[in-house]
Protein backbone atom coordinates (compact mmCIF):
# COMPACT_ATOMS: atom_id res chain seq x y z
CA UNK A 1 0.00 0.00 0.00
CA UNK A 2 2.80 2.43 0.94
CA UNK A 3 4.52 1.69 -2.36
CA UNK A 4 1.32 2.43 -4.29
CA UNK A 5 0.83 5.74 -2.47
CA UNK A 6 4.45 6.71 -3.15
CA UNK A 7 4.09 5.93 -6.86
CA UNK A 8 0.87 7.93 -7.07
CA UNK A 9 2.55 10.93 -5.42
CA UNK A 10 5.50 10.69 -7.83
CA UNK A 11 3.20 10.49 -10.85
CA UNK A 12 1.08 13.42 -9.67
CA UNK A 13 4.18 15.52 -9.01
CA UNK A 14 5.56 14.68 -12.46
CA UNK A 15 2.25 15.56 -14.08
CA UNK A 16 2.07 18.92 -12.32
CA UNK A 17 5.65 19.83 -13.26
CA UNK A 18 5.21 18.63 -16.82
CA UNK A 19 1.95 20.56 -17.19
CA UNK A 20 3.49 23.89 -16.15
CA UNK A 21 3.54 26.35 -19.01
CA UNK A 22 6.92 27.78 -19.92
CA UNK A 23 7.09 31.18 -21.60
CA UNK A 24 10.21 32.10 -23.56
CA UNK A 25 10.78 35.77 -24.28
CA UNK A 26 12.74 35.69 -27.54
CA UNK A 27 14.49 38.74 -28.96
CA UNK A 28 14.27 37.12 -32.39
CA UNK A 29 13.03 33.87 -33.85
CA UNK A 30 14.44 32.36 -37.03
CA UNK A 31 11.87 29.98 -38.51
CA UNK A 32 13.70 28.17 -41.33
CA UNK A 33 10.69 26.24 -42.62
CA UNK A 34 9.08 29.55 -43.62
CA UNK A 35 12.39 31.42 -44.08
CA UNK A 36 11.14 34.20 -41.82
CA UNK A 37 12.72 36.16 -38.98
CA UNK A 38 10.46 37.55 -36.23
CA UNK A 39 11.28 40.16 -33.59
CA UNK A 40 10.23 40.21 -29.92
CA UNK A 41 8.29 36.97 -29.70
CA UNK A 42 6.73 34.99 -26.88
CA UNK A 43 6.86 31.19 -27.17
CA UNK A 44 4.50 29.25 -24.91
CA UNK A 45 5.46 25.64 -24.18
CA UNK A 46 3.26 23.04 -22.53
CA UNK A 47 3.85 19.31 -22.06
CA UNK A 48 7.08 19.52 -24.03
CA UNK A 49 5.45 21.04 -27.11
CA UNK A 50 5.03 24.51 -28.55
CA UNK A 51 1.55 25.70 -27.67
CA UNK A 52 1.78 28.96 -29.64
CA UNK A 53 4.08 31.87 -30.34
CA UNK A 54 3.77 35.46 -31.44
CA UNK A 55 4.43 39.08 -30.56
CA UNK A 56 1.17 39.66 -28.68
CA UNK A 57 0.86 36.42 -26.75
CA UNK A 58 -0.30 36.85 -23.15
CA UNK A 59 1.83 34.98 -20.62
CA UNK A 60 -0.46 32.91 -18.36
CA UNK A 61 -0.29 33.46 -14.63
CA UNK A 62 2.12 31.05 -12.96
CA UNK A 63 4.07 30.33 -16.14
CA UNK A 64 7.81 29.81 -15.81
CA UNK A 65 9.51 32.63 -17.72
CA UNK A 66 12.81 32.20 -19.58
CA UNK A 67 14.29 35.51 -20.69
CA UNK A 68 16.04 35.22 -24.05
CA UNK A 69 15.14 38.76 -25.07
CA UNK A 70 18.73 39.46 -26.11
CA UNK A 71 19.06 36.24 -28.06
CA UNK A 72 17.89 34.62 -31.29
CA UNK A 73 15.89 31.41 -30.96
CA UNK A 74 15.98 28.66 -33.61
CA UNK A 75 14.84 25.04 -33.91
CA UNK A 76 17.29 22.51 -32.45
CA UNK A 77 19.97 21.40 -34.89
CA UNK A 78 20.02 17.92 -36.46
CA UNK A 79 23.11 15.91 -37.40
CA UNK A 80 21.95 13.25 -39.85
CA UNK A 81 25.19 11.26 -39.87
CA UNK A 82 27.35 10.87 -36.81
CA UNK A 83 28.99 8.14 -34.70
CA UNK A 84 28.73 8.88 -30.99
CA UNK A 85 29.69 5.34 -29.99
CA UNK A 86 32.88 5.29 -32.07
CA UNK A 87 36.31 6.87 -31.87
CA UNK A 88 39.29 6.23 -34.14
CA UNK A 89 42.89 7.22 -33.70
CA UNK A 90 45.89 7.85 -35.91
CA UNK A 91 47.69 5.59 -33.43
CA UNK A 92 46.37 2.74 -35.57
CA UNK A 93 48.68 3.74 -38.41
CA UNK A 94 51.64 3.54 -36.05
CA UNK A 95 50.54 0.04 -35.06
CA UNK A 96 50.28 -1.00 -38.70
CA UNK A 97 46.56 -1.86 -38.62
CA UNK A 98 43.44 -0.51 -40.31
CA UNK A 99 42.65 2.69 -38.43
CA UNK A 100 39.09 1.57 -37.72
CA UNK A 101 40.22 -1.66 -36.10
CA UNK A 102 40.75 0.33 -32.92
CA UNK A 103 36.99 0.90 -32.89
CA UNK A 104 36.22 -2.74 -33.50
CA UNK A 105 38.49 -3.93 -30.71
CA UNK A 106 36.55 -1.99 -28.06
CA UNK A 107 33.90 -4.02 -26.18
CA UNK A 108 30.27 -2.97 -26.39
CA UNK A 109 30.24 -1.82 -22.77
CA UNK A 110 32.98 0.69 -23.49
CA UNK A 111 31.19 1.85 -26.65
CA UNK A 112 28.07 2.52 -24.57
CA UNK A 113 30.00 4.66 -22.09
CA UNK A 114 31.66 6.49 -24.96
CA UNK A 115 28.27 7.02 -26.59
CA UNK A 116 26.79 8.50 -23.43
CA UNK A 117 29.63 11.02 -23.16
CA UNK A 118 29.49 12.11 -26.79
CA UNK A 119 25.68 12.20 -26.76
CA UNK A 120 25.76 14.81 -23.98
CA UNK A 121 28.36 16.82 -25.87
CA UNK A 122 26.22 16.85 -29.00
CA UNK A 123 23.15 18.02 -27.11
CA UNK A 124 25.00 20.78 -25.28
CA UNK A 125 26.31 22.07 -28.62
CA UNK A 126 22.74 22.46 -29.89
CA UNK A 127 22.09 19.16 -31.67
CA UNK A 128 18.77 18.08 -30.20
CA UNK A 129 18.45 15.24 -32.73
CA UNK A 130 21.01 12.97 -34.38
CA UNK A 131 20.94 10.03 -36.74
CA UNK A 132 23.50 7.55 -35.42
CA UNK A 133 25.12 5.92 -38.46
CA UNK A 134 26.40 2.66 -36.98
CA UNK A 135 29.88 1.43 -36.06
CA UNK A 136 28.38 0.99 -32.61
CA UNK A 137 28.91 -2.65 -31.84
CA UNK A 138 25.89 -4.89 -31.50
CA UNK A 139 23.07 -2.32 -31.38
CA UNK A 140 24.80 -0.18 -28.75
CA UNK A 141 23.34 2.93 -30.43
CA UNK A 142 19.86 1.51 -29.76
CA UNK A 143 20.81 0.98 -26.11
CA UNK A 144 22.11 4.54 -25.75
CA UNK A 145 18.89 5.81 -27.32
CA UNK A 146 16.86 3.81 -24.81
CA UNK A 147 18.91 5.13 -21.87
CA UNK A 148 18.31 8.71 -23.04
CA UNK A 149 14.60 8.11 -23.54
CA UNK A 150 14.33 6.61 -20.05
CA UNK A 151 16.14 9.56 -18.51
CA UNK A 152 19.17 7.59 -17.34
CA UNK A 153 21.61 9.74 -19.31
CA UNK A 154 21.46 13.07 -21.14
CA UNK A 155 21.53 13.27 -24.91
CA UNK A 156 19.68 14.19 -28.08
CA UNK A 157 16.84 12.34 -29.75
CA UNK A 158 18.54 9.42 -31.50
CA UNK A 159 17.53 7.67 -34.69
CA UNK A 160 19.73 4.59 -34.76
CA UNK A 161 21.07 2.61 -37.71
CA UNK A 162 21.97 -0.48 -35.67
CA UNK A 163 24.17 -2.99 -37.51
CA UNK A 164 25.37 -1.81 -40.90
CA UNK A 165 24.46 -4.12 -43.79
CA UNK A 166 27.24 -4.73 -46.31
CA UNK A 167 28.65 -7.20 -48.82
CA UNK A 168 31.01 -9.69 -47.22
CA UNK A 169 33.84 -7.96 -45.37
CA UNK A 170 32.05 -4.67 -44.73
CA UNK A 171 34.46 -1.75 -44.88
CA UNK A 172 37.53 -3.41 -43.40
CA UNK A 173 40.26 -5.91 -44.07
CA UNK A 174 40.94 -8.49 -41.37
CA UNK A 175 42.88 -11.73 -41.17
CA UNK A 176 40.89 -14.89 -41.83
CA UNK A 177 41.20 -16.03 -38.22
CA UNK A 178 40.06 -12.64 -36.86
CA UNK A 179 36.65 -12.38 -38.52
CA UNK A 180 34.92 -12.29 -35.14
CA UNK A 181 36.23 -8.74 -34.69
CA UNK A 182 33.79 -7.29 -37.20
CA UNK A 183 30.78 -9.53 -36.58
CA UNK A 184 29.15 -7.06 -34.19
CA UNK A 185 29.71 -4.06 -36.43
CA UNK A 186 28.33 -5.44 -39.69
CA UNK A 187 25.76 -7.82 -41.01
CA UNK A 188 27.34 -9.43 -44.06
CA UNK A 189 24.58 -10.00 -46.61
CA UNK A 190 25.13 -11.05 -50.22
CA UNK A 191 21.99 -12.97 -51.19
CA UNK A 192 18.44 -11.68 -51.07
CA UNK A 193 17.62 -14.07 -48.24
CA UNK A 194 20.58 -12.70 -46.26
CA UNK A 195 19.54 -9.13 -47.01
CA UNK A 196 15.98 -9.80 -45.85
CA UNK A 197 17.22 -11.40 -42.64
CA UNK A 198 19.62 -8.51 -41.96
CA UNK A 199 16.87 -5.93 -42.41
CA UNK A 200 14.45 -7.83 -40.19
CA UNK A 201 17.05 -8.35 -37.45
CA UNK A 202 17.75 -4.61 -37.43
CA UNK A 203 14.07 -3.83 -37.15
CA UNK A 204 13.57 -6.44 -34.40
CA UNK A 205 16.34 -4.97 -32.25
CA UNK A 206 15.11 -1.40 -32.59
CA UNK A 207 16.90 0.25 -35.51
CA UNK A 208 15.15 3.32 -36.90
CA UNK A 209 16.87 3.36 -40.28
CA UNK A 210 18.61 0.78 -42.47
CA UNK A 211 22.18 1.64 -43.38
CA UNK A 212 23.99 -0.11 -46.20
CA UNK A 213 27.57 0.09 -47.39
CA UNK A 214 27.40 0.02 -51.16
CA UNK A 215 30.96 0.18 -52.39
CA UNK A 216 33.84 -0.36 -49.96
CA UNK A 217 35.08 -3.46 -51.78
CA UNK A 218 35.73 -4.42 -55.41
CA UNK A 219 32.29 -6.03 -55.31
CA UNK A 220 29.34 -3.68 -54.84
CA UNK A 221 25.61 -3.85 -54.34
CA UNK A 222 23.87 -3.51 -57.71
CA UNK A 223 20.94 -1.18 -58.30
CA UNK A 224 18.66 -4.26 -58.23
CA UNK A 225 20.13 -5.31 -54.87
CA UNK A 226 19.53 -1.85 -53.48
CA UNK A 227 16.00 -1.68 -54.86
CA UNK A 228 15.27 -4.96 -53.07
CA UNK A 229 16.66 -3.52 -49.80
CA UNK A 230 14.63 -0.32 -50.18
CA UNK A 231 11.40 -2.21 -50.83
CA UNK A 232 11.95 -4.59 -47.92
CA UNK A 233 12.75 -1.71 -45.54
CA UNK A 234 9.81 0.34 -46.77
CA UNK A 235 7.43 -2.50 -45.94
CA UNK A 236 8.26 -1.75 -42.31
CA UNK A 237 8.19 2.02 -42.99
CA UNK A 238 11.95 2.40 -42.61
CA UNK A 239 14.19 4.41 -44.93
CA UNK A 240 17.57 3.39 -46.33
CA UNK A 241 20.77 5.41 -46.03
CA UNK A 242 23.56 4.40 -48.39
CA UNK A 243 27.27 4.83 -47.73
CA UNK A 244 28.74 5.69 -51.16
CA UNK A 245 32.32 6.67 -51.99
CA UNK A 246 32.61 5.82 -55.68
CA UNK A 247 30.83 6.93 -58.83
CA UNK A 248 29.47 3.43 -59.50
CA UNK A 249 28.26 3.05 -55.94
CA UNK A 250 26.44 6.38 -55.95
CA UNK A 251 24.91 5.60 -59.35
CA UNK A 252 23.60 2.22 -58.13
CA UNK A 253 22.23 3.78 -54.95
CA UNK A 254 20.46 6.54 -56.86
CA UNK A 255 18.88 4.07 -59.30
CA UNK A 256 17.93 1.83 -56.36
CA UNK A 257 15.93 4.66 -54.80
CA UNK A 258 17.57 5.10 -51.39
CA UNK A 259 16.41 7.94 -49.15
CA UNK A 260 19.90 9.39 -48.83
CA UNK A 261 23.37 9.06 -50.24
CA UNK A 262 25.95 9.47 -47.49
CA UNK A 263 29.23 11.18 -48.38
CA UNK A 264 28.84 11.02 -52.17
CA UNK A 265 32.42 12.10 -52.68
CA UNK A 266 32.21 11.35 -56.41
CA UNK A 267 28.98 12.81 -57.76
CA UNK A 268 28.92 13.97 -61.37
CA UNK A 269 26.05 16.15 -62.55
CA UNK A 270 24.38 13.12 -64.15
CA UNK A 271 23.96 11.43 -60.75
CA UNK A 272 22.89 14.69 -59.11
CA UNK A 273 20.16 14.90 -61.75
CA UNK A 274 18.88 11.41 -60.84
CA UNK A 275 18.98 12.33 -57.15
CA UNK A 276 16.92 15.46 -57.73
CA UNK A 277 14.42 13.58 -59.86
CA UNK A 278 13.99 10.89 -57.18
CA UNK A 279 14.12 13.33 -54.22
CA UNK A 280 17.22 11.65 -52.80
CA UNK A 281 19.00 13.66 -50.13
CA UNK A 282 22.76 14.17 -50.06
CA UNK A 283 24.17 13.90 -46.54
CA UNK A 284 27.40 15.52 -47.56
CA UNK A 285 29.79 15.08 -44.57
CA UNK A 286 32.03 17.96 -45.68
CA UNK A 287 35.08 17.45 -43.47
CA UNK A 288 37.12 20.53 -42.54
CA UNK A 289 40.86 20.15 -43.06
CA UNK A 290 41.63 19.75 -39.34
CA UNK A 291 39.14 16.88 -39.03
CA UNK A 292 40.68 15.09 -42.01
CA UNK A 293 44.10 15.47 -40.39
CA UNK A 294 42.71 14.04 -37.16
CA UNK A 295 41.63 11.01 -39.20
CA UNK A 296 45.29 10.60 -40.19
CA UNK A 297 45.57 12.48 -43.49
CA UNK A 298 48.67 14.58 -44.10
CA UNK A 299 48.26 18.31 -44.68
CA UNK A 300 48.56 18.16 -48.47
CA UNK A 301 46.03 15.36 -48.90
CA UNK A 302 43.62 16.89 -46.38
CA UNK A 303 43.52 20.20 -48.27
CA UNK A 304 43.16 18.45 -51.64
CA UNK A 305 40.33 16.21 -50.44
CA UNK A 306 38.56 19.09 -48.68
CA UNK A 307 38.65 21.13 -51.90
CA UNK A 308 37.14 18.17 -53.75
CA UNK A 309 34.30 18.04 -51.24
CA UNK A 310 33.61 21.77 -51.55
CA UNK A 311 33.59 21.58 -55.37
CA UNK A 312 30.95 18.84 -55.43
CA UNK A 313 28.98 20.60 -52.64
CA UNK A 314 28.80 23.73 -54.80
CA UNK A 315 27.47 21.69 -57.72
CA UNK A 316 24.98 19.80 -55.56
CA UNK A 317 23.64 23.06 -54.12
CA UNK A 318 23.42 24.67 -57.56
CA UNK A 319 21.62 21.60 -58.95
CA UNK A 320 18.83 21.88 -56.38
CA UNK A 321 19.51 18.50 -54.76
CA UNK A 322 18.31 18.46 -51.17
CA UNK A 323 21.25 18.58 -48.76
CA UNK A 324 21.15 17.53 -45.10
CA UNK A 325 23.82 18.17 -42.50
CA UNK A 326 26.00 15.25 -41.43
CA UNK A 327 29.36 15.38 -39.68
CA UNK A 328 30.52 11.72 -39.73
CA UNK A 329 32.70 12.51 -36.72
CA UNK A 330 34.64 9.57 -35.29
CA UNK A 331 37.67 11.47 -33.99
CA UNK A 332 38.55 13.77 -31.12
CA UNK A 333 39.96 17.27 -31.64
CA UNK A 334 41.98 18.81 -28.82
CA UNK A 335 40.02 21.26 -26.66
CA UNK A 336 36.77 20.74 -28.60
CA UNK A 337 33.73 18.59 -27.85
CA UNK A 338 32.12 16.41 -30.50
CA UNK A 339 29.35 18.98 -30.83
CA UNK A 340 31.77 21.86 -31.26
CA UNK A 341 33.63 19.94 -33.96
CA UNK A 342 30.32 19.31 -35.74
CA UNK A 343 29.52 23.03 -35.66
CA UNK A 344 32.86 23.77 -37.35
CA UNK A 345 31.45 22.17 -40.53
CA UNK A 346 29.46 25.39 -40.98
CA UNK A 347 32.62 26.82 -42.55
CA UNK A 348 32.44 24.24 -45.36
CA UNK A 349 28.95 25.45 -46.33
CA UNK A 350 30.11 29.07 -46.21
CA UNK A 351 33.10 28.16 -48.39
CA UNK A 352 30.74 26.54 -50.90
CA UNK A 353 28.78 29.79 -51.22
CA UNK A 354 25.57 28.50 -49.65
CA UNK A 355 23.22 31.23 -48.46
CA UNK A 356 22.81 31.71 -44.71
CA UNK A 357 19.13 30.73 -44.50
CA UNK A 358 19.85 27.65 -46.59
CA UNK A 359 22.66 26.64 -44.22
CA UNK A 360 20.19 26.86 -41.33
CA UNK A 361 17.67 24.80 -43.29
CA UNK A 362 20.35 22.21 -44.09
CA UNK A 363 20.89 21.85 -40.33
CA UNK A 364 17.20 21.75 -39.35
CA UNK A 365 14.46 21.42 -41.95
CA UNK A 366 16.20 19.14 -44.47
CA UNK A 367 17.40 16.47 -42.02
CA UNK A 368 13.99 16.51 -40.31
CA UNK A 369 12.35 15.76 -43.64
CA UNK A 370 14.92 13.04 -44.34
CA UNK A 371 14.31 11.39 -40.99
CA UNK A 372 10.54 11.60 -41.50
CA UNK A 373 10.04 13.80 -38.42
CA UNK A 374 9.25 17.17 -40.00
CA UNK A 375 5.80 17.03 -38.40
CA UNK A 376 7.33 17.14 -34.92
CA UNK A 377 10.87 18.54 -35.23
CA UNK A 378 13.01 20.87 -37.31
CA UNK A 379 10.77 23.95 -37.11
CA UNK A 380 9.13 26.35 -34.68
CA UNK A 381 5.38 25.93 -35.02
CA UNK A 382 2.29 25.10 -33.00
CA UNK A 383 2.25 21.46 -31.92
CA UNK A 384 5.94 20.84 -32.64
CA UNK A 385 8.26 19.42 -30.00
CA UNK A 386 9.92 22.21 -28.04
CA UNK A 387 13.42 21.45 -29.34
CA UNK A 388 14.91 24.94 -29.27
CA UNK A 389 18.31 26.59 -29.18
CA UNK A 390 19.38 30.20 -28.71
CA UNK A 391 22.45 32.22 -29.61
CA UNK A 392 23.59 35.70 -28.73
CA UNK A 393 23.24 38.00 -31.71
CA UNK A 394 21.68 37.15 -35.06
CA UNK A 395 23.04 34.17 -37.03
CA UNK A 396 21.00 35.27 -40.04
CA UNK A 397 23.34 38.24 -40.29
CA UNK A 398 26.44 36.32 -39.16
CA UNK A 399 26.25 32.54 -39.47
CA UNK A 400 29.34 32.21 -37.24
CA UNK A 401 27.08 33.09 -34.30
CA UNK A 402 25.58 29.61 -34.67
CA UNK A 403 28.82 28.13 -33.33
CA UNK A 404 28.22 29.63 -29.88
CA UNK A 405 24.92 28.25 -28.61
CA UNK A 406 24.01 29.58 -25.19
CA UNK A 407 20.67 27.83 -24.61
CA UNK A 408 19.43 24.32 -25.39
CA UNK A 409 15.96 22.92 -24.78
CA UNK A 410 14.79 19.44 -25.78
CA UNK A 411 11.12 18.50 -25.49
CA UNK A 412 10.52 21.44 -23.17
CA UNK A 413 13.37 20.62 -20.78
CA UNK A 414 16.31 23.02 -20.51
CA UNK A 415 19.72 21.33 -20.78
CA UNK A 416 21.90 24.40 -21.23
CA UNK A 417 21.34 27.98 -20.12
Amino acid sequence: MKLKITLIIILLTYSLVNAQIVAIKAGKIIEPSTEKVYDNQIILIENGKIKEYGADIAIPEGAKIIDLSKSTVLPGLIDAHTHICAKVSILADQLGIDFLDLVLLNPDGYLAIQGSVYAKQMLEAGFTTIREAGNSGKYVDVDVKRAINEGLIVGPNIYAAGRIIAPFGGQFRTNADKQYIVNNEYFYADTYDELKKAIRENIFYGSDVIKIVVDSKQYKYSSDDISFIVNEANRAKLKVMAHCQTLEGAYNAALGGVASIEHGWTLPDSILSIMKQKNITLVSTDFPVNVLKAFGSNDEYAKKFHNKLIERLKRAYKSGVKIAFGSDIMVDIDNETRGEVALSYIDSFVEAGIQTMDIIKIMTVSPAELLGISNIRGAIAKGMCADLIAVDGNPFEDIQKLKNISFVMKSGIVYKK
